[in-house]
């Protein structure tokens, strides 16, 4: 069992920067990736960084590319996502993800095993 809680999430204006933390508890040595999901009002739920734990290779959506990045604690058991020159379109709850298996790291929210409650941003104009 893993448990991951989000936090870091806030309002700041566009151009701006947050730092999200997901702290993992519990069974953290069999995590094989951990994702960040976000969700803007009225659209759906899209995946907007993959991470895996062996290797420390990571995967991000094109629509942030260049701005987030995915960095982890391995001491603190956190998996950060580092979001800078934010636009008012990455506005959202955003939500972590962890999956022991492969095949589900390429999945959607749901398709991990376990999940935060997400932590919101608001980025203004």
């Amino acid at each position: 069992q893993v448990h991951v809680v989000e936090s870091g999430g806030g309002s700041v204006q566009a151009g701006g920067s947050l730092r999200l933390s997901c702290a993992a508890s519990g069974y953290t040595a069999a995590i094989f990736c951990m994702g960040w999901f976000r969700q803007a009002p009225g659209k759906e739920r899209e995946r907007v960084a993959l991470f895996f734990t062996r290797g420390g290779s990571t995967d991000y959506a094109d629509s942030v590319k260049g701005r987030f990045a995915v960095s982890q604690d391995n001491a603190k058991n956190t998996l950060y996502l580092q979001m800078n020159n934010l636009k008012p379109e990455d506005t959202g709850m955003y939500y972590c993800a962890a999956e022991y298996f492969g095949d589900y790291c390429v999945g959607n929210f749901r398709d991990f095993r376990y999940r935060g409650q997400g932590t919101q941003v608001t980025v203004s104009s």
